[in-house]
């Protein structure tokens, strides 16, 4: 049996819509020739957090405990800061 959340939708379908709503809102950053350094980071954020999303929901990395959920979180945000920082000390 599979767990259901708010009106009875499961949480993967939840998390696939979340991300949806991420990406829609990137491409529309990009139809609008939107920049500057707010921007860029909101990006960098929303495509941070679509990718720990995918770890932890479609990965299942969720429910581990331990040492085995550390390396994708930290392969995301090493790098991820490390680019925030970048733009922030060029822009």
């Amino acid at each position: 049996m599979t767990r259901r959340t708010a009106f009875g939708i499961r949480a993967c379908t939840w998390v696939w819509l979340i991300m949806m709503g991420l990406t829609l809102t990137t491409y529309l950053i990009g139809q609008f020739s939107l920049g500057g350094l707010g921007v860029s980071l909101t990006v960098l954020a929303f495509a941070l957090i679509k990718g720990q999303m995918v770890g932890d929901y479609f990965m299942g990395l969720k429910r581990i405990q331990g040492f085995w959920r550390w390396p994708v979180s930290l392969w995301l945000f090493l790098p991820g800061g490390l680019i925030g920082v970048a733009f922030t000390l060029v822009g």
